[in-house]
């Protein structure tokens, strides 16, 4: 019996591991599947394995494939896993072919190394890519790819294009792009995706133009916050949206903001501060500075209270 379609199953918070490393900088299986697991059991949608949080640039094909084949392992067909590909048109088919044989379900195609192109050549990378692997394919749109809501109409007519993740967070573009797609391809299924850095501060703008689905680098750290805004956003609570986004998130986005990289490292940080030990970032990230982890650490605690506070009420 097979499997429902990757879009059908992408309903729900949408976790992104951090990639652990042992003390001598090599990769640390163990502590990954024990990330993982614990995200799939917390109650993650999905997992998204060696994307951004994931460091997809630091990693080795070779490490990428365990990565992905663990993920896999422990996601036990009970969530979709969805792997990063990168770089030129060739790497990503070979990430794609690496992807496909340690047993992904689909593929998030992040931007073109280093490269600017033209929209036409945005579209012929991404096109081939998707024609070179069986896989659903997620495109990525930030910083040296971003769309015009016609090239968006035209990757979103090949097949196994499934969807657009935002990390630009022009909302104008984004309600444009929308609109495109549902003029010119009435009732085909296409998905967005909010996946600016800390996606909850701007959950209740992609709310309003209908984008519910989000990555949330939280959950990786702290599912507990993590899901209780997911809830509270899906639901209309927006009294618990605002209290956590005031007393939790704006904070962390201006934690984040405070060094170059934050929005992995920091994270990183969160995951080895609830007690898993995933080691640090590869060059050329950077660790947090101690007065910034001691900062994460009081902030992530105030978060868990305000949780806390909300549920007695």
């Amino acid at each position: 019996m097979t499997s429902p379609a990757l879009a059908e199953r992408l309903d729900g918070l949408l976790f992104f591991p951090v990639t652990a490393f042992g003390p001598d900088g090599g990769l640390d299986l163990d502590a990954f599947r024990a990330h993982v697991r614990a995200g799939v059991d917390a109650g993650a949608a999905a997992v998204f394995a060696c994307c951004g949080t994931g460091e997809f640039h630091a990693l080795t094909p070779e490490e990428f494939g365990a990565c992905v084949a663990a993920a896999v392992e422990e996601s036990a067909g009970r969530v979709p896993v969805v792997a990063g590909a990168g770089y030129g048109t060739a790497l990503a088919l070979q990430y794609a072919r690496i992807a496909a044989e340690a047993g992904a379900d689909g593929l998030l195609a992040m931007p073109p190394y280093l490269v600017f192109a033209d929209q036409e050549g945005l579209v012929r990378h991404y096109s081939a890519l998707a024609a070179g692997t069986s896989l659903d394919v997620i495109v990525y749109q930030r910083d040296n790819a971003i769309f015009t809501p016609e090239a968006v109409v035209e990757l979103a007519q090949v097949p196994n294009i499934i969807g657009l993740k935002d990390g630009y967070g022009d909302l104008d573009l984004m309600q444009r792009i929308i609109s495109a797609v549902r003029t010119e391809l009435p009732g085909h299924p296409f998905l967005y995706f909010n996946g600016l850095p800390t996606a909850e501060l701007t959950g209740l703008s992609y709310r309003g133009i209908g984008v519910l689905l989000y990555s949330s680098a939280v959950f990786a750290f702290s599912p507990e916050i993590a899901l209780a805004f997911h809830k509270a956003l899906t639901t209309g609570d927006d009294v618990t949206v605002n209290k956590l986004i005031d007393g939790f998130y704006r904070p962390l986005v201006n934690l984040r903001n405070q060094g170059r990289g934050y929005a992995v490292a920091l994270v990183k940080a969160g995951v080895r501060l609830r007690g898993l030990e995933v080691g640090e970032v590869r060059p050329p990230l950077s660790e947090p500075s101690p007065t910034h982890t001691k900062e994460l650490a009081e902030l992530i605690e105030h978060g868990l209270s305000l949780v806390a506070d909300a549920g007695e009420n």
